[in-house]
C-alpha cells in the first residue's frame, strides 16, 4: 500500500511512533457472485481490495475509489459490512500503525479488472470455492459479505 501524502508529512514530525489510522476495505461481487482480489505487490499474497481515506474523504467513498485506482473496476458501497480495530503492524522502515478498519461490501458496475497502478502485482475474478490462498482477514471479510449477518463488530474487546 502506498504511503498517502497527508501520513507522510504527519511521519516527518512523529518518527516512527504509533499512528491511529482509518482503513477501509473492499469485498466487491459481480453479478455472478465472484470476489474482485488483487495480488499485492509489497507482499505477494493475495488480498481483498483496500486502503486509507484521505483527510474529510468519506469511507464509501474511499472504498469505491480505491477499488477503480487498483483495479479499473467501477462499484458501489451497498453496506456495511464489519468495523473492527486491527492490530498494530510495525512496517520494513520501522513505521507503527494501527488502524480502523471499516470493511464495505460493494456491487461491480463496471470496468474490466486489470492492474491498474503500483500496489498490485495481479487483479482477478474469483469464484468464492475457488479462493486463492488467502489470509483469516480476507476469508472473514468474504465470509460476511456473503452472509445475512448484520454490520459485526466486537463488543468485548
Amino acid at each position: 500500500m502506498a504511503t498517502p501524502d497527508f501520513i507522510r508529512t504527519i511521519r516527518a514530525s512523529a518518527g516512527h511512533q504509533l499512528l491511529w489510522l482509518p482503513g477501509v476495505s473492499a469485498i466487491v461481487l459481480d453479478d455472478d457472485g465472484r470476489v474482485l482480489l488483487g495480488r499485492r505487490s509489497d507482499n505477494r499474497r493475495w488480498s481483498v481490495i483496500g486502503g486509507i481515506p484521505e483527510p474529510g474523504e468519506q469511507p464509501a467513498a474511499c472504498a469505491v475509489r480505491e477499488v477503480y485506482e487498483e483495479t479499473a473496476v467501477h462499484c458501489v458501497a451497498e453496506r456495511v459490512l464489519l468495523v473492527q480495530a486491527l492490530q498494530p503492524v510495525t512496517y520494513d522502515n520501522g513505521d507503527t500503525c494501527q488502524y480502523m478498519d471499516i470493511t464495505f461490501r460493494c456491487r461491480a458496475t463496471g470496468g474490466e479488472a486489470r492492474v491498474n497502478d503500483d500496489e498490485s502485482l495481479e487483479v482477478g475474478w474469483f469464484e468464492v470455492d475457488a479462493l486463492p490462498d488467502l489470509n483469516e482477514f480476507g476469508l472473514h471479510r468474504i465470509k460476511l459479505a456473503l452472509s445475512d449477518t448484520p454490520t459485526w463488530f466486537d463488543p468485548m474487546s
